[in-house]
């Protein structure tokens, strides 16, 4: 299999699976998964700036 084969044959499978739903699923709220992962990476600077004290 030559590599311009190979990549075709990729394009196609990646243009089927999109295809099929839109390339996005309905239950992913943008907002919702970005607003979670800012909070949790608050959380951990949080956390890490509370073990990270000079005694």
């Amino acid at each position: 299999m030559s590599l311009p084969t190979a990549a075709h044959n990729l394009v196609l499978l990646a243009s089927e699976g999109a295809g099929q739903h839109g390339g996005n699923h309905d239950s992913l709220n943008p907002y919702l998964t970005g607003g979670g992962a800012l909070v949790i990476l608050l959380l951990m600077l949080w956390v890490t700036t509370r073990l990270n004290r000079d005694r």
